[in-house]
Order: structure tokens, then C-alpha cells, then sequence
């Protein structure tokens, strides 16, 4: 602090006193500061400020948050996602490679936008205008409506003379009092225009096959040009109108959609910070690395996103290692809990552990209670599809599972002997279930996915009973009353 002072003002040569002043000044914005936003807690020997924790309750309590938790209810769960980064960061999972680039990757996102400004997109607005200025050139704009009459450039000349002749015809009508647009709509081969009269909208120099733009940009206002040939075809056109470029004011809002909807702003970031590199010399990620700093030291609401981002990563790394993944994958465990807790995975009505399946031919029917019986469940599908579906033509359709009451009709049918209608499958006539009716689930793959769940919650308790021992936690619950209230 001391050093800032003394950078910004050269001190005087007035003795001890001076120093002694701007010191006791450093010392009182420091007490200020503290006083201002008081340490709440301190979790593993760091100390969280009030506003750090006011951000995180105030963002995960808004009005519609279903399951809102009162200040004092949000405390553990501050203190154990605080407890879980510190475990990560005594992991040292901060210092990976693929870590600091997805972070960087989340907090770029926020950052890139505030190296522009509105002047930036207005300077871009004006230039994407004046580049449409000139390729409009001179000549303006035009509004012509056509009549095509198509012919392949591979068209043998008897072809060409009749499609001619049949322009020709259509011509000599218009000319003798026909409705220009009326004939569009009858015979034009345009799709894009003959339900619109003919009319292709309004275009400039260069937007269209040069045959037809040399003639429709000689045309006047009303003028009907004599047939001409093109790569496409036979054209007849009519010139429905002329207009300057719009001025730069009336077009502005719709530039600015056009630069938003494009994407454009990314753009202009980009050519801000090839500016910003050529200007400082400093590589992009130390000047990102800068603007990051900048905005947190200004914002403090920027300042905890940026915390979000970094200790949410750290979270997920640490606990799908610890909790998710390692849930997921240990089988020994996930029998053991099962078989431990088994009296509390029941059903409310018996299920059917088996298949509901569609065969081409009855013979399979039968063929498949032969292959499955006597093997496990979980192997099932693999030896129906190596057995009946290994070729192009698919002998069995299945649908494999285990099936309360109204999940499949035809297991209502078949097997719990409801009045249901199973929808026939075309081709493959014949219906058939096979397994068995469970009154309680006998094995962990039963109810996999309640005991993964399950497991997952008790691997994280006493991972979080182990956090707590290991590093200290110290609440100030005089500051904690204070939040939201100062």
C-alpha cells in the first residue's frame, strides 16, 4: 500500500511525520476495507469474505429456486463445496493441462466482450455499410420481375428454337396488352418468383448472372426488355423500379441485427485483440490474463464468477473421481451396499425381468427361449443380436427391460394378464415375452441405477466426514448475521 502512495505522489522532504501520516492513511483504508467486508469464515486456513458468500446465497436462492435455503441452512453447503475444492487444490488438479484451458476457455467468455465497445460495433456497422455502398456503385438499385423459360445448355438447337419461339409468343402478348405478371405466374420456371408476379426483389450490380443484369439495369421504370438468352435460360424482364442506396441511418438497426446475428462481434473482438497485441507487444493470453485482473479488481461481482468458474471445475474434477465416476464403475462396492440395504429397494407391485420380443417366423419363438435360458441377464442382448440380427435381415425385433404394470402391452397381455392390445409389428407376426415376474428385486442390477444413486450419496458423506476432519473450519457467526443486512 505504501508503495502505491509512494509511486503516485513524489513525497516532499518533510521528515518522519509525512511517512508516518500516509502510513496511518494505508492502515485505515485497510482497516476500512476489512471493516467494509469482513472475513465470514475461514475454511482449510483461507478466508472467505462476506461478499464472497453473499454472491454464492444470493445466486443460488433467487425467487425461483424451488428448494430455497435460509442463510444459516446454506452454511454447510458453502463450507462442504469450499472443503472439496480444497481437497482438489491440495490434489494440485489446478496445475493440469486440460483444466487451466477449460477455465480459461469459461472465463474468456465473459471477458472477450468487454474489450469492445459500442463505438467499436458502430465503426463496423458504418464499414460493412460503406462496403455495400460501393459494390452498389453508381448504378443504384433495381427491382426487376422476370418470365424464365429454362433451357440446358446441352440443348440440341430444334430445343433452343422452340423454347425461342415460345418466349417470342409470350413476349408479342405482353406487348399487345397481356398482364406481365399474370404471364410470370403462368409460365415462368422460376420458382423463386412466379407466385410473386415475376418479381425478384431488389438487387445491385453483381447479384445476378451477368447476361441478365446487363439488361435489366438498362431497362427504364415499366420497361419490358425483348427475350435474351442466359446460362439459364430464356429471360423476359420487366423493370419494376429504381432506387438510390438507402442512407446509412435508416439501414443502421438493421446492420446491427445483421452484425449480432452473424456473429460479427467475435470478429471485431478478434481484429481488437490483434490490436492489442501489435500495440503492447504482449502475447493474447497474458493480455486476456490482464483484462481478467482488471474487470475482477472493478467488479466484484465479475470477481466471483471468475471464482465460480475456477472452484466449480475444481468440484466436478474432484468429485467424479472421489464420488460420480468411482460410484459408477466399483461393482464389488455397489453389490456390497446393495446386499447391505437390501430390505429398502422394494417394489410397490411385482415386476417382469425379461423381453418382449417380435419374430419373423415361429420356429424363432422358440429359438429364442432355447439361447437364453440358464444365462444372465446383462448378457442377453448380445447373444440375441450375434444369434437372430447378425445379418442384414433382422429375424427378431426386441424391447428387453424390467417392466411394471402399463410399460409394454404386450408383457400386460402375456404376462400380467391385463386386458391390453399389443400393436402389431409389420413382418414380424409372431409375439412372444420371456423371463420372469419378480415380487423384490433379488440382485444389484435390478435396481442399478436407485443403488448407484444411493451409494453415490453415501461415498459423499463420508468423503465429506473425512474433509471436515482433515481441515479446520471456523465460522464468525456475528458477521454471518450481518449478510444481506448491512
Amino acid at each position: 500500500m505504501f508503495r502505491m502512495f509512494n509511486s503516485l505522489y513524489r513525497i516532499p522532504p518533510f521528515g518522519r511525520a509525512w511517512v508516518g501520516f500516509i502510513s496511518l492513511f494505508a492502515v485505515q483504508l485497510t482497516a476500512f476495507a476489512q471493516n467494509n467486508d469482513p472475513v465470514i469464515m475461514t475454511i482449510a486456513g483461507e478466508p472467505v469474505l462476506r461478499s464472497e458468500f453473499e454472491y454464492s446465497y444470493n445466486k443460488n436462492n433467487t425467487e425461483g429456486v424451488i428448494d430455497k435455503k435460509t442463510i444459516e441452512e446454506y452454511v454447510d453447503l458453502f463450507i462442504n463445496y469450499k472443503l472439496k475444492v480444497a481437497a482438489a487444490l491440495g490434489e494440485k488438479m489446478d496445475t493440469m493441462t486440460s483444466y487451466q484451458k477449460e477455465y480459461v476457455g469459461y472465463r474468456d467468455q465473459q471477458v472477450r466482450p468487454t474489450l469492445i465497445n459500442e463505438a467499436d460495433v458502430e465503426a463496423e456497422a458504418r464499414k460493412i455499410y460503406n462496403d455495400t455502398k460501393n459494390r452498389v456503385g453508381p448504378d443504384g438499385l433495381v427491382t426487376p420481375a422476370h418470365i424464365l423459360l429454362r433451357l440446358p445448355q446441352q440443348a440440341g438447337n430444334d430445343e433452343q428454337i422452340r423454347v425461342k419461339n415460345r418466349a417470342d409468343s409470350i413476349y408479342n402478348a405482353i406487348m399487345a396488352g397481356g398482364d406481365f405478371a399474370q404471364f410470370a405466374s403462368k409460365y415462368s420456371e422460376d420458382p423463386g418468383s412466379n407466385k410473386n408476379g415475376g418479381n425478384i426483389g431488389q438487387i445491385s450490380r453483381g447479384q445476378t448472372l451477368k447476361e441478365f443484369e446487363d439488361v435489366a439495369f438498362s431497362l427504364r421504370d415499366g420497361q419490358v426488355s425483348r427475350p435474351f438468352l442466359s446460362p439459364a435460360g430464356y429471360h423476359i424482364v420487366k423493370m419494376l423500379g429504381h432506387a438510390p442506396m438507402p442512407s446509412y441511418d435508416s439501414l443502421r438497426a438493421d446492420i446491427h441485427r445483421f452484425i449480432d446475428a452473424r456473429g460479427i462481434r467475435e470478429s471485431i473482438i478478434n481484429g481488437k485483440l490483434e490490436q492489442m497485441v501489435k500495440a503492447t507487444g504482449l502475447p493474447q493470453e497474458q493480455i486476456m490474463n490482464q483484462r481478467a485482473d482488471s474487470l475482477a479488481s472493478l467488479d466484484s461481482d465479475m470477481k466471483y464468477l471468475f471464482k465460480e468458474y475456477h472452484d466449480g471445475l475444481l468440484l466436478y474434477e474432484i468429485s467424479n473421481r472421489e464420488v460420480w465416476e468411482k460410484a459408477s464403475k466399483d461393482e464389488e462396492g455397489l453389490n456390497a451396499y446393495f446386499k447391505k440395504n437390501k430390505k429398502k429397494y422394494t417394489w410397490d407391485a411385482p415386476r417382469f425381468k425379461g423381453i418382449a420380443y417380435h419374430a419373423r417366423s415361429i420356429d424363432d419363438v422358440m429359438e429364442v427361449r432355447k439361447v437364453l435360458k440358464g444365462k444372465p441377464f446383462d448378457e442377453w442382448a448380445e447373444i440375441l443380436r450375434s444369434t437372430f440380427n447378425s445379418d442384414s435381415v433382422l429375424r427378431i425385433r426386441v424391447e428387453k427391460g424390467i417392466f411394471k404394470m402399463g410399460d409394454n402391452a404386450l408383457v400386460d397381455k402375456d404376462v400380467f394378464g391385463l386386458e391390453a392390445t399389443p400393436k402389431k409389428m409389420k413382418d414380424y407376426p409372431y409375439d412372444a415375452t420371456f423371463g420372469d415376474v419378480l415380487k423384490a428385486p433379488k440382485e444389484m442390477g435390478d435396481v442399478r441405477a436407485q443403488v448407484v444413486a444411493d451409494y453415490q450419496e453415501a461415498l459423499e458423506q463420508g468423503w465429506i466426514a473425512v474433509l471436515r476432519e482433515r481441515f479446520p473450519v471456523e465460522v464468525n457467526k456475528e458477521v454471518l448475521a450481518t449478510v444481506n443486512k448491512h
